[in-house]
């Protein structure tokens, strides 16, 4: 291996798993990519590009699952037992860039990513440098930044960054590999708060000065890289709250850098709202009957599937069917997006488009707000091969125009409704099972409310009883004393792990 053209691995699995939903994540549900195919997700290394020619870059198994719930054992043991088979079919490499999520809970283990890491450096040995990309949605924990040489997150929310830090990610390390320079210095920082993504949005303040700030502590001299965790919220681990960490080559830079940031974070705790006004489901559909502007948006927050919900809890769209405004097929137009319902979609297709059919749907993983829901409309449309739905179906009742999926599926784009003959720019009312909008919504969006909602992402975190989180967590404990946010200098990786203190 030459280190003018190392060899580098890219292997890892990512999901969000919310503890507080029922269903349980199965190793399909990670889409695995083996081999050449990994480097297909990322166009910074298709052929022809000065980043694919810079190394040899060899895919092992990456595999991303839509958020949901709990991963099982398992599935667990069969991915990540496969993983490190063929990373050791490999032989030796120089580097492994590790591309992950963060927020992976799986049954009996508390620190996932951290323990499939240890396992492939069992693989690789203690030189070889590891570089780690996350969602700023990850946990963080001490033992997952020793076992990294390289850490880093996402800088925006929603994630408008999401390729931006995965090519920063193997650049660095790229450059690390190539210089030949010492193992960076890492400042890991635990700050003690736990929040939503939705009250931490970089599209309002304070979250977008903090991520200003990471910008600019990452361009300082002697700063390699800085990134700040707001952790995830609808899992109960000890790891879970907000982190930051910076690495570089000079100790006092990192240091500095890392304590002003998680200072920053800290001070802001009692500032962070959410990203748009809320209410209550009907409180929301007041709002968007007695607006003017149009499409108006609403979050049916507490089932967000790319959150981590189930996406079958049907106390929403029961709200929505209950309303009289929406009984009548000329009166206000409203899309619903979405419920799950194979046995709903089977009938629906066998009934073909036009056809008045009566079908059951929802609540066959979480039933504990509401069972399953029984409704009659006429078929709109029908899709075939969606990669998450795999078939789609639109049921108009009334006004409004349920979308029925045979496997859930989240609703971020515009083709989403396109491709199923609605067009959301048209009608009254679109409710998307989300929280913050993605992007193409929100432009989208000529007014938008979220609904505090039940479901295994709640947003209000106080109801969903975290037990095993570390106290004192803001906001969990509002008048807790100021923590410890000195800097906490981490071994490199192939150097043994050191705790002072109790592990934080």
């Amino acid at each position: 291996m030459s280190p003018s053209h190392p060899v580098i691995a890219i292997a890892g699995l990512g999901i969000e798993s919310s503890t507080f939903s029922p269903a349980r994540t199965e190793a399909p549900a990670f889409h695995p990519r083996r081999g050449a195919d990994v480097l297909t997700g990322y166009p910074f290394l298709a052929e022809g590009t000065p980043l694919r020619a810079a190394a040899d870059w060899r895919g092992v198994l990456v595999g991303k699952a839509l958020p949901g719930g709990t991963v099982t054992a398992a599935a667990y043991r069969a991915l990540s037992d496969e993983l490190v088979e063929r990373l050791a079919e490999l032989g030796p490499v120089d580097g492994l860039w590790y591309d992950i999520h963060g927020a992976m809970t799986v049954e009996g283990l508390d620190d996932a990513e951290a323990e499939l890491l240890a396992r492939i450096r069992e693989v690789t040995g203690p030189d070889t440098l590891v570089s780690t990309s996350m969602d700023l949605h990850g946990n963080v924990s001490r033992g997952l930044v020793h076992l990294s040489d390289l850490i880093t997150c996402y800088r925006t929310a929603p994630h408008e960054d999401t390729l931006e830090t995965k090519e920063r990610a193997a650049r660095n390390l790229l450059g690390r590999l190539v210089d030949g320079a010492p193992r960076p210095v890492k400042v890991w920082i635990p700050v003690p708060v736990l929040l939503a993504g939705e009250q931490t949005s970089t599209r309002i303040e304070p979250a977008r000065s903090v991520y200003a700030a990471v910008d600019e502590v990452a361009a300082r001299p002697g700063v390699l890289d800085a990134a700040v965790w707001v952790g995830y919220a609808w899992a109960d681990e000890p790891r879970n709250r907000a982190a930051v960490v910076v690495t570089g080559q000079d100790r006092a830079a990192v240091t500095a850098g890392a304590e002003q940031l998680a200072l920053g974070f800290w001070k802001a705790r009692h500032d962070f709202a959410f990203v748009a006004p809320t209410g209550t489901l009907d409180d929301c559909l007041d709002d968007a009957l007695a607006a003017t502007a149009r499409p108006y948006f609403i979050s049916d927050t507490g089932d967000n599937p790319t959150a981590g919900g189930a996406g079958d809890v049907t106390w929403g769209l029961r709200q929505v069917l209950a309303r009289p405004e929406f009984r009548d097929a000329f009166g206000p137009q409203v899309v619903y997006a979405s419920l799950p319902g194979p046995a709903a979609v089977e009938a629906a297709v066998r009934a073909g488009v036009g056809a008045t059919v009566t079908v059951t749907a929802g609540a066959e993983v979480d039933d504990r707000h509401c069972g399953p829901l029984t409704l009659t409309g006429v078929v709109h449309a029908v899709r075939h091969g969606d990669r998450d739905a795999g078939t789609e179906v639109v049921l108009r009742v009334g006004g409004v125009h349920v979308i029925l999926t045979r496997l859930r599926k989240p609703y971020h784009h515009e083709h989403d409704f396109t491709d199923l003959d609605l067009d959301p720019r048209t009608v009254d009312i679109v409710i998307v099972k989300i929280g913050y909008l993605e992007p193409e919504l929100y432009a989208m969006a000529a007014d938008w409310k979220m609904a505090l909602t039940p479901g295994g992402v709640d947003q209000d975190l106080a109801r969903l009883g975290h037990h095993r989180v570390r106290r004192p967590l803001f906001p969990f404990d509002p008048g807790m004393p100021d923590p410890d946010l000195r800097a906490r200098i981490i071994p490199a990786s192939n150097e043994p792990a050191t705790v002072s203190g109790a592990e934080e």
